[in-house]
């Protein structure tokens, strides 16, 4: 892994001093298929500074997802997908990592700690043979090197802030066991478990209720308030961009076709896209 440069050093925004948390420099995806090589990310950069969240907007299929499982490295192997460009990662202590490069030993070693992702589905992340506590502690243990009574204690403790209530209870459940809000709650506790510098919520209220969808976005921004990480939210909902967004980057066809702080690119936005309107 390689220390990043002078150039991500802090940076200044008038007379606040941003920590870049990420930094994407024209990263590009491309996928192997039988009619030849597909290109699903084009040329993309942007950052994240600590404690702001950025949207990731798009219509489906416009490269968003491709992006988040790019810089977590958990895109096929090659030559099945081809990465190209750089993604700087900043953890806590301030140490930088470059993830394209990495081993995979290594990217194991960020995922979690440094950069954390909550899913889509969490049916699907979820393994359904193992209880919830299991799942979440396990992630604990190898991260801290916890004893498993002390792990499964902090993954109580992770429910708990989640707004889970009886959490010790709720470690034994299997997933299919709890509600959709729940199962998503618990996929946020267990992507906190590393204490990442970095989240990646790959558009995590889509097939909730809005009732359920409005507690885990107040849910996201109150934990992003308590631990200062930095958040990428990927979706294709603008109203949920207004609520939660410092920055929005829009993309289209795998490329970031217009970037703005949230109120002018909801006042003014460029993009002829009818999804936008």
């Amino acid at each position: 892994m390689s220390t990043l440069t002078t150039d991500m050093q802090h940076a200044t925004d008038g007379q606040k001093e941003l920590t870049p948390i990420l930094d994407v420099r024209n990263l590009s995806v491309k996928f192997r298929t039988p009619n030849g090589m597909v290109t699903a990310v084009n040329d993309v950069s942007f950052t994240i500074n600590q404690g702001e969240t950025v949207a990731l907007v798009g219509e489906s299929g416009s490269g968003k997802s491709v992006t988040s499982l790019a810089i977590m490295r958990l895109t096929p192997p090659a030559p099945r997908a081809v990465l190209s460009g750089e993604v700087h990662l900043r953890d806590a202590n301030g140490d930088s990592y470059e993830a394209v490069s990495a081993s995979e030993r290594q990217m194991r070693a960020l995922r979690g700690g440094v950069v954390s992702m909550v899913f889509q589905e969490p049916m699907t992340s979820f393994n359904p043979l193992h209880t919830i506590g299991n799942q979440i502690s396990e992630g604990v243990r190898l991260r801290h090197g916890l004893s498993k009574k002390a792990a499964a204690d902090r993954a109580a403790e992770l429910l708990e802030l989640v707004g889970i209530t009886d959490p010790l209870h709720r470690l034994a459940n299997y997933p299919h066991e709890l509600s959709g809000g729940m199962r998503q709650r618990a996929m946020i506790a267990m992507a906190l478990s590393g204490d990442p510098a970095l989240l990646i919520a790959d558009e995590p209220t889509t097939a909730l209720d809005v009732t359920i969808q409005a507690q885990i976005l107040e849910l996201l921004q109150e934990l992003q308030a308590k631990t200062n990480m930095a958040m990428l939210f990927i979706t294709h909902n603008l109203g949920v961009v207004a609520e939660v967004a410092d920055r929005v980057m829009v993309m289209y066809s795998g490329r970031i076709v217009e970037k703005a702080d949230v109120v002018t690119l909801l006042k003014n936005h460029a993009c002829p896209i009818p999804w936008v309107y």
